[in-house]
């Protein structure tokens, strides 16, 4: 799952990952959204998903839905860390020729198994893909989205969550990355909404691969689980 270069003959590391997102010069305007979700995609990546440049076409992979798709910049220098995608392309950012869009298009990048961008419509994908896989009778994959805090104020992620909690989708796990920025709180947190559609829940610090790792890996029989990825407040 890793990759070289002629100017990199070692495998990539997360400590790499700043001088990846560094290539990327192009006129972005959500740089603390792509930074919000740089550890969780590394440790998604390097340590969880049953994926590869490999294997994008292996119906029984695991599947990852970026939902926040604004500020791609940190998923983009994981898929070339990971060999996804060149590294050469990096640079080339945004540009009108370039296939890594300010939002992913799965078209164009390898390893996007969605193009994403409006906010709301991950989570709901995601359900429909766990539900695909169960009608198929496909057991392994495991299906994995992506959102933000703030997409949880669109209403379309709620109705998923309502139901994907009864129908016992324990293939689904969705990872929200609360940087602070919903406009409009929730009581009891991000947690107790999922869990009141009966997820199971937990909240881990989005900055601590050890407690990322084993909150992605705890089991959840019967239900679909929510990681809320706590990190620090978005800056103005």
């Amino acid at each position: 799952m890793t990759t070289t270069t002629t100017e990199h003959s070692r495998p990539y590391t997360h400590s790499d990952l700043p001088h990846l997102m560094g290539r990327m010069t192009g006129d972005e305007k959500h740089g603390p959204a792509a930074t919000s979700t740089l550890d969780v995609l590394w440790v998604l990546y390097d340590r969880v998903l049953r994926v590869g440049p490999e294997r994008m076409d292996d119906p029984e992979r695991d599947r990852f839905l970026l939902s926040k798709g604004h500020g791609p910049m940190a998923y983009y220098a994981v898929l070339a860390a990971k060999g996804f995608v060149p590294v050469e392309w990096l640079p080339g950012f945004g540009s009108y020729d370039s296939p890594l869009g300010h939002h992913p298009d799965r078209v164009l990048v390898p390893g996007a198994e969605i193009g994403s961008g409006s906010l709301g419509h991950g989570l709901p994908i995601a359900v429909g893909t766990a539900l695909g896989l169960r009608a198929q009778g496909r057991t392994a994959p495991r299906v994995w989205v992506l959102v933000g805090d703030a997409e949880l104020d669109e209403g379309s992620n709620h109705e998923a969550i309502a139901f994907a909690g009864p129908a016992g989708l324990d293939r689904l796990h969705t990872v929200v990355v609360d940087n602070s920025s919903a406009s409009h709180a929730r009581p009891g947190g991000i947690a107790a909404r999922f869990e009141a559609a009966g997820w199971s829940a937990v909240t881990v610090d989005g900055r601590d691969h050890a407690a990322l790792y084993a909150a992605f890996t705890a089991p959840h029989p019967g239900r679909p689980q929510v990681v809320v990825a706590r990190v620090e407040p978005k800056s103005a």
